[in-house]
């Protein structure tokens, strides 16, 4: 490989000679081999900053301080990296330093090189239209552009990816809870049966959980909105022009459509990141409700014919090697697994959030990593478990009917009329007996054939439908 000698303040390295970055992405390459193939700094991040420099030259050119020429300069070479064209010059690992700084350094060097070349320049010119610091990184530090674009990433992959996944599952279940509210089955709790409910009522509190947890991502919007950027190094704003917050927040609310502001308070929006624990600890809140709606789903649907069988999933593929014939709750166990993960990312955002060592968090990297690595398994997953499993669940009703005739909590309807104790009797005298509930009343002499008959009618114990 043909290399060029980049330099910086500590001294030159070789680089790649077709490589569209310097010295300091070199070095970060160089310390930091780290899961290099596994844990790459998330392109959504990349995008982000690609935004946040594209506004911070308009904004610099606004203020005077950026020609023209510069600023259309680094605003061409952000619209490449938000098209993908240059994907493959950021090649830095997530586990670096906790501020970002080689992450910013890496795309403020993209910027200006490929932006020197667009100008007519050579990658080994010694002097370049752009410089990395003095120009693509002007009014700006990593200390608060990384904080802004883990913002801008964090609220754009709620918005595009994680909401329409919840919304399109949510919007099934309901059509499934009101397609089957009449349809009633037996209860269970403590894995035990219960009283009767129907189906509809069941799946009506998947629905509920669903939606608890979309107004919980979207209330936290609002926090997420705020960006750092115009703290610079501590949050003081040094070596900002004046209205410089204001106006970069403006910018990029402008490019990216989305309603960012201006951080009210730039010392917390660099030191800690209780925006991204808070939204994180929504999406650990979805990943909850997942849990217990698909193992619900796959428990429901085991069987065929040994199992619970009273609700039928979707047959996608083999699910055996060895026994022929055999289907299993796959994507249940993909949304399982991947609510596992989230509630395990969790883990590491809470411990993040809480390194705010004074007036910078230094966990910043992996906080992000992980918020998008969530984000994304749970807007995926819902749609993957909605188009290939949820859509196609119907209840097996023949087995449904089979259960509730056979349950012996049916005798709960004979509270009010012959005390708890009686009740009680009747149901463990039938289980120990083998008996039918109404031949073990009646034989107690506790009603009469016409008194069970009249009483004892599932579809009356479901309450208000």
């Amino acid at each position: 490989m043909d290399y060029r000698i980049e330099k910086d303040t500590m001294g030159e390295v070789k680089v790649p000679v077709d490589a569209y970055y310097g010295a300091q992405t070199q070095r970060s390459i160089d310390n930091f081999k780290i899961a290099e193939d596994i844990n790459k700094m998330p392109k959504e991040i990349i995008k982000a900053f690609a935004y946040l420099k594209k506004a911070a030259a308009l904004t610099n050119l606004d203020a005077g301080v950026l020609s023209k020429e510069k600023s259309d300069l680094i605003g061409k070479v952000c619209d490449e990296i938000l098209a993908g064209k240059l994907d493959q010059w950021f090649p830095l690992v997530v586990w670096q330093t906790g501020s970002g700084t080689q992450s910013n350094m890496n795309i403020n060097e993209v910027v200006a090189y490929r932006g020197h070349v667009i100008n007519g320049g050579s990658l080994v010119d010694k002097e370049k239209t752009l410089h990395p610091n003095d120009d693509v990184n002007k009014s700006q530090s990593s200390n608060d552009t990384f904080p802004t674009a883990m913002h801008i990433a964090a609220y754009k992959i709620l918005i595009e990816t994680t909401l329409p996944g919840i919304e399109k599952l949510r919007d099934t279940l309901a059509a499934k809870s009101k397609a089957y509210m009449n349809v009633v089955k037996i209860g269970r709790t403590h894995f035990m049966d219960a009283t009767p409910l129907t189906v509809g009522q069941e799946f009506s509190g998947y629905v509920s959980q669903l939606n608890h947890g979309l107004k919980a991502i979207r209330n936290t919007l609002e926090h997420l909105s705020e960006l750092a950027l115009g703290g610079t190094a501590v949050g003081t704003g040094i070596n900002t022009p004046e209205g410089y917050s204001e106006n970069v927040a403006k910018h990029i609310a402008t490019l990216t459509g989305l309603p960012f502001i201006t951080a009210e308070n730039k010392f917390e929006a660099l030191a800690a990141h209780d925006a991204i624990v808070e939204a994180h600890g929504a999406l650990k809140t979805v990943a909850v409700s997942l849990m217990k709606i698909a193992n619900d789903i796959r428990m429901l649907s085991s069987g065929p014919r040994s199992g619970i069988g009273e609700i039928f999933i979707p047959d996608n593929e083999p699910g055996s090697s060895i026994m022929p014939g055999k289907v299993n709750p796959t994507q249940c166990e993909a949304l399982t697994m991947i609510a596992a993960q989230v509630m395990g990312n969790d883990v590491t955002i809470g411990i993040g959030g809480s390194m705010g060592h004074f007036e910078l968090n230094v966990f910043k990297p992996v906080m992000i990593y992980n918020f998008l690595h969530s984000a994304r398994l749970i807007g995926d997953g819902c749609v993957s478990f909605n188009d290939k499993c949820a859509i196609g669940l119907a209840p097996i009703e023949e087995n449904i009917k089979k259960h509730v005739d056979n349950s012996l909590m049916l005798v709960t309807s004979l509270n009010t009329k012959i005390g708890y104790y009686k009740a009680a009797e009747i149901a463990q005298k039938a289980h120990k007996e083998g008996t039918t509930l109404k031949e073990m009343a009646v034989k107690l002499g506790y009603v009469t054939p016409e008194e069970f008959d009249a009483w004892v009618i599932p579809a009356n114990m479901v309450g208000k439908i």
